[in-house]
């Protein structure tokens, strides 16, 4: 009772709210994207299970982020990983299918939501577990606070790319930014970055590029098979 009553965690609840508001409008992004192409039904379920186990893994991760930043390559490989989803987001074509093949698609649209989750969220929980300053209550119930937040971010994410299909295309590139950004933060490469900053944005604005052309050319491929 005595935490609850605190300044100090209330205070440190609310950092966390607010983190999350902020560093979650890309994992918003990825969610509408992995999940708007099923049926509504469908959506809602892959928003939610994709959410609340994005946020679980999230506590889990920040038990280990700071030791898991430090290994070389991880980061590049995160992003070449982030990379590939976002050209698999981009030349996503919405299919008729069966029940069956409705539900597989689920799964995979909530497998990507948690892969990509994952690779975004290595940094994020770094800001997070320091405003939590060793609180796993605070933790976890500003992590748990914030799912319906990502929740009625991505709804309305999904609406907003139903209505202006460009957005589609602006969230991918979003995804490919970050897969590059994610690439040149790996401790590997943090002497070239240091001595050259440009090659951050250089690499960040190649990522989303990347992430267009190679989208762009599977779906006309897709198209005149």
């Amino acid at each position: 009772m005595e935490l609850l009553q605190s300044a100090d965690f209330w205070i440190g609840l609310v950092k966390i709210i607010w983190i999350n508001i902020i560093l979650s409008g890309d994992n918003a992004v990825v969610i509408a994207l992995a999940a708007r192409s099923l049926p509504p039904a469908q959506q809602r379920k892959a928003i939610l299970f994709g959410s609340g186990a994005a946020v679980v893994l999230r506590i889990a991760l920040t038990v280990v982020a700071a030791k898991l930043l430090e290994l070389s390559y991880l980061q590049i490989l995160g992003g070449v990983l982030l990379l590939w989803i976002g050209v698999q987001l981009m030349g996503d074509e919405e299919e008729e299918d069966g029940e069956s093949k409705e539900y597989g698609s689920m799964m995979s649209a909530v497998r990507t939501i948690l892969i990509a989750d994952l690779v975004m969220s290595l940094d994020n929980v770094i800001a997070v577990a320091a405003a939590a300053k060793g609180s796993t209550t605070l933790l976890i119930m500003g992590l748990a606070i914030s799912i319906p937040l990502v929740i009625f971010g991505s709804t309305l994410m999904i609406k907003l790319m139903d209505r202006f299909p460009i957005i589609i295309m602006l969230g991918a590139a979003l995804i490919g930014w970050v897969g590059g950004e994610t690439i040149t933060s790996d401790v590997a490469l943090k002497g070239i970055v240091a001595a050259n900053p440009w090659i951050h944005y250089a690499a960040a604005a190649a990522g989303a590029a990347l992430v267009i052309g190679v989208g762009k050319f599977l779906s006309a491929r897709a198209h005149n098979k």
